[in-house]
């Protein structure tokens, strides 16, 4: 039975996990918070999405714990690559189900429960999920899913609205800043397509790619968030005001407005 000790526990292992990656240059340390500060407010998240589909206590804490350790791979691998860029180091998801299984992090668990948090981890970043997989893993790893997206809104919404000159490398994935939106971006938006990052060749792109993940949502409150918090309405703000971008939003808004 999951309960708040087994997560108030596993919360006091992330955090002095998360400490032993500190660091007197600031620019690292910045980043490394924004990984910590960004797994804590996922898991505020998931239990607000998680509520309002009235979960048990259990599933509520299985939720959080899965928000708790989705990123947990970010931090080595931003000690070892530099990067949050999994296309230039290696996919920080399964990068995290090693570091839980090296640490024996979920060994106080049942069998079953520790082998769905690491399944939720593994497919929380993938660009579609297995078909051959239990009805309840892919719950939770679309909850976890849902509430990972609403954070990472409020983190790019956040910087492009701040826009104080200074570029901030490991959220922009090292995109060039230039005006242009690919064809083939653009394309994949227009046919209600979640675009891959591999298709990304400039800053332009990363922020139609943000707007895309709306496709991807599904659940009815983390619609509502979406359009409550104006995310998609900051990212068209931060693009060119060109014919382009208005048909674009005009695609993901129709979307959202339609699944509120």
């Amino acid at each position: 039975m999951m309960n708040q000790k087994t997560v108030s526990d596993l919360k006091s292992w992330f955090s002095g996990y998360v400490k032993t990656f500190q660091s007197a240059d600031p620019g690292y340390q910045e980043n490394i918070d924004l990984k910590e500060e960004h797994s804590r407010r996922v898991c505020e998240e998931i239990l607000d999405v998680g509520q309002s589909l009235r979960l048990s206590g259990d599933d509520l804490h299985l939720a959080e714990i899965t928000a708790l350790f989705h990123d947990i791979g970010r931090f080595e691998q931003y000690a070892r690559y530099g990067t949050f860029s999994d296309l230039v180091s290696e996919d920080h998801a399964m990068l995290g189900v090693r570091v839980l299984r090296k640490n024996q992090v979920l060994d106080s668990l049942d069998p079953q429960t520790h082998e769905l948090i690491l399944r939720t981890v593994s497919y929380h970043n993938r660009a579609t999920l297995p078909e051959e997989e239990t009805e309840k893993c892919l719950f939770f790893t679309k909850l976890l899913r849902d509430a990972d997206k609403l954070d990472i809104w409020r983190v790019v919404t956040d910087y492009y609205r701040e826009d104080d000159g200074v570029r901030n490398g490991t959220i922009e994935l090292g995109l060039p800043d230039t005006p242009e939106i690919s064809d083939d971006v653009c394309a994949d938006l227009l046919a209600g397509r979640t675009i891959r990052t591999t298709s990304l060749k400039t800053l332009n792109d990363f922020k139609v790619l943000q707007m895309s993940w709306v496709f991807d949502v599904n659940f009815q409150r983390t619609f509502q968030l979406v359009r409550e918090r104006r995310y998609l309405d900051m990212i068209r703000e931060a693009l060119p005001q060109t014919q382009k971008v208005s048909k674009i939003f005009s695609v993901v808004q129709t979307y959202l407005e339609k699944h509120c």
